[in-house]
């Protein structure tokens, strides 16, 4: 019997061994999309607990107490204690055997914080006694655990409205090791149906001094916005989109589309996709001039639970995968793009497992020479980055497109212990890679296979976002 995540945890034969300890852990890691927050780099943060560093904003973690029955105050409330928190956490994760968080939270004990014993209910007090010790040290600043993260550059998730100070001052004052740079996230822009739409735009105006009173003149607000953060060192966007559409309109009623947004009127599902089409049609415009990547997650279906919706908001962990049919979308998409010459860098994450082929063979439809893989199937996402859902992931692209060129893993997340989740994609891709050779399906070439698993880890994340670090 293995021992419990030992040094070879998830590695089944010596080619894999290989591959994973000559090659992917020595490599730095590239965060291309994550949700922390910029300033608590900038001020070299330090958490009062781990309850903080762990729970706070984590809806992974809050999804999965919730279904061990524990009541909200427990959870996200505002009158239990932070140590109440963790306790629940605790008694409920030995249930959670096959779910990553099991792994992604013993690999953090581990790495960080030198704990190998298993998180439960009888070891809860002393781990938190133990991680708190440490949490109170320099060592376990922010900018200290990037570095020892090997960190060399965090893409954040921005909003055109944003100021970026806190990338400006980190362009400044940085101990971290690690470039920090924005990624533009304009979904208020495309969410004409809302009602604080017009707010939105007010402040776009105001941020950039002027006065937008068409669609014409908040398109060109928001060029003026993404230059700024070409300037600020910004190489991808990233768009939450429902599901995949493309319905081009003409310029004629595009406009009477952005007044009805503008005067609170309601929006028909036709008029939506019209809308959308064309936010994203003219902005990918930009993205092909500064040779920004364009990154597409799609699928969710967003905030069902009405009622927990009402009194936790968004980002809560109540969301589902979304099964629209999406492949006619993301072809007519990528191909309204290209017949215009601004067809940019592509990735494509659905949330929804069974979409995997579809965006295989999708992406091999629209390769160009401007780059390997120019056109990308994202790494699993959500719902999707499981030891399973890896493997389902990478199996289908190597079927489909070239494994060799995929830009690898990222953390998604809210929290600076995840950069671990780098180390279990690149365990898993390791060990998948290492069967096949082992069945001689792959020569044993490891000088190649090395590369190949350098290069899926660091260096083709590197070249496609031309991060240069």
């Amino acid at each position: 019997m293995r021992a419990f995540m030992d040094k070879d945890f998830l590695l089944e034969s010596d080619t894999a061994k290989e591959l994973f300890h000559e090659h992917a852990a020595k490599m730095p890691i590239i965060d291309y999309h994550c949700h922390i927050n910029p300033a608590q780099i900038a001020l070299n943060h330090q958490f009062k607990n781990i309850t903080e560093a762990w729970l706070g904003g984590d809806h992974y973690k809050w999804r999965m107490i919730r279904s061990n029955g524990v009541p909200e105050r427990l959870i996200t409330g505002t009158d239990s204690t932070d140590y109440e928190k963790f306790e629940q956490f605790a008694k409920s994760l030995p249930r959670a055997i096959g779910n990553p968080l099991y792994h992604w939270t013993h690999l953090e004990l581990q790495r960080y914080f030198g704990i190998t014993k298993p998180l439960s209910e009888k070891t809860c007090k002393e781990i938190w006694d133990e991680c708190n010790a440490k949490l109170a040290t320099d060592e376990f600043r922010v900018q200290s655990i990037i570095k020892r993260s090997n960190v060399k550059l965090v893409a954040t998730t921005d909003d055109p409205g944003d100021s970026l100070e806190w990338h400006q001052k980190l362009a400044q004052d940085n101990n971290s090791g690690c470039k920090v740079v924005p990624a533009w996230r304009p979904d208020k822009a495309m969410k004409i149906e809302k009602p604080d739409f017009k707010d939105y735009v007010q402040h776009i105006a105001t941020l950039t001094g002027k006065t937008i009173t068409t669609c014409e003149e908040f398109f060109a607000a928001l060029d003026e916005r993404m230059e700024f953060f070409n300037q600020m060192g910004c190489k991808a966007s990233d768009h939450g989109i429902d599901y995949a559409y493309c319905r081009i309109i003409d310029q004629g009623k595009l406009e009477q589309i952005f007044q009805k947004g503008l005067n609170n009127e309601t929006i028909s599902e036709e008029e939506n996709e019209a809308y959308k089409t064309m936010v994203l049609l003219h902005m990918a415009k930009g993205y092909a001039k500064y040779g920004w990547v364009m990154q597409m997650h799609y699928g969710a279906i967003r905030d069902p639970n009405s009622k927990m919706f009402k009194i936790l908001g968004a980002d809560t962990g109540y969301d589902v995968i979304g099964n629209r049919p999406c492949a006619e979308g993301i072809s007519q998409f990528m191909n309204a793009l290209n017949e215009r010459d601004c067809l940019p860098k592509m990735i494509w994450y659905s949330l929804n497992p069974a979409d995997n082929a579809a965006i295989g063979t999708a992406i091999g439809a629209f390769q160009g020479p401007e780059a390997q893989g120019k056109i990308q199937q994202g790494s699993a996402w959500w719902f999707n980055d499981t030891y399973q859902g890896m493997i389902d992931q990478m199996t289908s692209l190597a079927n489909l497109s070239v494994l060799g060129n995929f830009v690898g893993m990222l953390t998604d997340s809210r929290s600076f212990l995840s950069y671990t989740r780098h180390e279990y994609f690149r365990r898993i891709m390791c060990n998948l890679i290492g069967g096949w050779v082992e069945r001689g399906m792959y020569p044993n070439d490891m000088e190649f296979l090395g590369q190949i698993v350098e290069d899926i880890s660091f260096n083709n994340t590197n070249r496609y976002f031309n991060f240069n670090v």
